[in-house]
C-alpha cells in the first residue's frame, strides 16, 4: 500500500471514529444509563482527530510507513475493542468478548507509547547531510 492509500484509510478511520463518537454522545444524552456510552463516545472523539494527524505524518513521511501502520493498527483495534465493548454492554447487557475493554485499553496505551518511542528515536537520529550538487 502506498502513502496515498494509507493516508486515505487513516482519514476514513478518523471520520468513522469521529462520526461514531458524535452519535454515541447523542445516544448517551438521551439514555438514563448512558455512562458507558459517554465514555465510549469520549474515546472515539479524542482518537478520531488523531487519525487525521497520523494521515498528515504519513503524507509528510515524518516516520517510516511501517511505524505508522503498526501504531495506527494498535490504536484502531484498541479503540474498537474498548468502545465496542462499552457500547454493546449499554445496548445488550453483554460484553463484546471477555476482557474486551481492558484489552482495548491496553492496545491504545501501547499504540500511544509506540508513537512516543518513534518520536524519541526520530529526534535522536542523526540528521541526513544536505545534498550539494
Amino acid at each position: 500500500m502506498g502513502v496515498a492509500g494509507m493516508t486515505g484509510w487513516l482519514i476514513a478511520l478518523g471520520g468513522l471514529f469521529g462520526a461514531s463518537g458524535v452519535a454515541l454522545s447523542a445516544m448517551a444524552a438521551h439514555s438514563p444509563e448512558g455512562a458507558n456510552l459517554k465514555t465510549a463516545a469520549d474515546f472515539l472523539l479524542v482518537h478520531g482527530p488523531a487519525f487525521f494527524a497520523l494521515a498528515a505524518l504519513a503524507r509528510a513521511q515524518a516516520l517510516p510507513r511501517w511505524v505508522i501502520v503498526a501504531g495506527a493498527l494498535a490504536l484502531a483495534l484498541g479503540l474498537a475493542f474498548f468502545a465496542g465493548d462499552l457500547t454493546r454492554r449499554s445496548f445488550t447487557g453483554y460484553r463484546l468478548f471477555p476482557m474486551a475493554a481492558p484489552t482495548g485499553g491496553t492496545l491504545m496505551i501501547l499504540g500511544w507509547a509506540w508513537f512516543a518511542l518513534a518520536g524519541i528515536f526520530s529526534a535522536l537520529r542523526p540528521a541526513k547531510p544536505a545534498k550539494t550538487d
